[in-house]
């Protein structure tokens, strides 16, 4: 009879046990996290710790030339150059998106590389679903907030399909950033001069986080706890550009 209970009472904890990891992990987030697995987000954070001021063509087929990368502003205030800037947002945004399940490919991962705009947008097409190129601006210092470019729909080198969803992953970027740091929201911009944009064969936006010649916009992305904001918000935007709720 003792054996009988032992072998009841082992049966019941067995199934508390399986019953409490089936509500830990829910069939639905198991299938969001295995949608998210089959998505490759391409991440280009802006500049280099040298700029190369060498040209190449600005798009496929382009007789214009352009820079190969430039050296990119800093913070008036923080004194941080844009390139370790945006590096760090971007290693910040990796780790939260591989939490959330999905794959990541960096054109970068520390400042003394020497890689063109052209070889970035070639690197990021070949495994990924979308190209998001973290930037920050310099201007007067007032200016201030966060701008999102993307190509137009008659940009000479981009299909119009690739054209609709960049400016589609623009808009839902930039909401999600400005609403999750509160920095000010500037708008999109429809930009068909970039070469990093115009050798990409997939949907991409360029986020300009802020202004780092602004004394508000600097001093708030120089700060750690601040970056990682940033990194989520963006992420969000990219679970929400996907359809994923949170």
């Amino acid at each position: 009879m003792k054996n009988v209970t032992k072998r009841i009472f082992a049966a019941v904890l067995t199934l508390t046990v399986v019953a409490a990891c089936v509500v830990t992990t829910s069939p639905q987030a198991t299938a969001k996290k295995r949608e998210r697995s089959d998505i490759t987000i391409g991440i280009d954070p802006g500049h280099q710790s040298r700029g190369n001021f060498g040209t190449e063509p600005m798009g496929p087929g382009s007789s214009v030339k352009k820079t190969k990368v430039a050296g990119g502003t800093h913070g008036t205030t923080s004194g941080v150059p844009e390139y370790k800037l945006t590096l760090a947002v971007g290693k910040y945004l990796k780790k939260e998106l591989k939490a959330r399940g999905y794959k990541v490919v960096m054109t970068r991962s520390r400042n003394d590389v020497d890689i063109s705009n052209k070889e970035r947008a070639e690197k990021l097409n070949k495994k990924c679903n979308i190209a998001i190129r973290l930037h920050a601006d310099g201007a007067a210092p007032s200016a201030k907030g966060a701008t999102a470019l993307y190509p137009s729909l008659e940009n000479p080198f981009l299909s119009r399909s690739v054209c609709k969803k960049s400016k589609k992953l623009s808009q839902v970027l930039l909401d999600s950033y400005c609403r999750g740091t509160s920095l000010k929201k500037r708008g999109l911009s429809a930009r068909d001069d970039l070469t990093g944009t115009n050798w990409s064969k997939i949907p991409v936006t360029l986020i300009e986080m802020g202004f780092m010649t602004n004394e508000s916009d600097d001093t708030y992305m120089a700060k750690a706890k601040n970056r990682k904001k940033m990194a989520k918000a963006l992420a969000d935007g990219i679970d929400a550009y996907y359809g994923f709720s949170k």
